[in-house]
């Protein structure tokens, strides 16, 4: 890993205050090491630390996903119940889904218009609204 990816992982890690283990540090300077956003599930991420020649288990791949999304350094785009894609880049935005190759991308949003959404039940309020649109080749 480059020392510029592992000083942009270090410097996201300490903008939520998560302590950098050599764990989080590895898969925080895979997803933001080159200032590029990214659309990652826990398998990808844990194939791009596997291929980077350092070990770390599937599962604190998932944990520590978890963790960044709850220090709110990714959110969770879940697409069809089965799997999730953690995105780092932050502010509302739609997606596309493409389903021949199970990938996730920003969409361009300055067309798009949420109206007339149905009101919240009572107690509630509307936190947040998820686009997600799905795409196939034409027949």
């Amino acid at each position: 890993m480059s020392e510029t990816a592992r000083d942009r992982g270090e410097a996201w890690l300490a903008r939520a205050n998560l302590r950098p283990t050599r764990q989080r540090l590895l898969l925080a300077s895979l997803l933001v090491g080159d200032g590029r956003d990214r659309h990652v599930t826990a398998e990808g991420l844990h194939d791009a630390a596997r291929r980077s020649g350092d070990k770390v288990s599937l599962a604190t791949v998932y944990n520590t996903l978890r963790a960044f999304t709850e220090a709110g350094l990714v959110q969770e785009i879940t697409v069809d119940g089965t799997g999730s894609y953690f995105d780092t880049r932050l502010d509302d935005h739609p997606h596309f889904y493409w389903e021949e190759d199970a990938r996730l991308t920003d969409a361009g949003h300055e067309a798009m218009k949420i109206v007339n959404l149905p009101d919240a039940p009572a107690g509630t309020e509307i936190a947040k609204v998820d686009v997600v649109i799905r795409l196939r080749a034409k027949a």
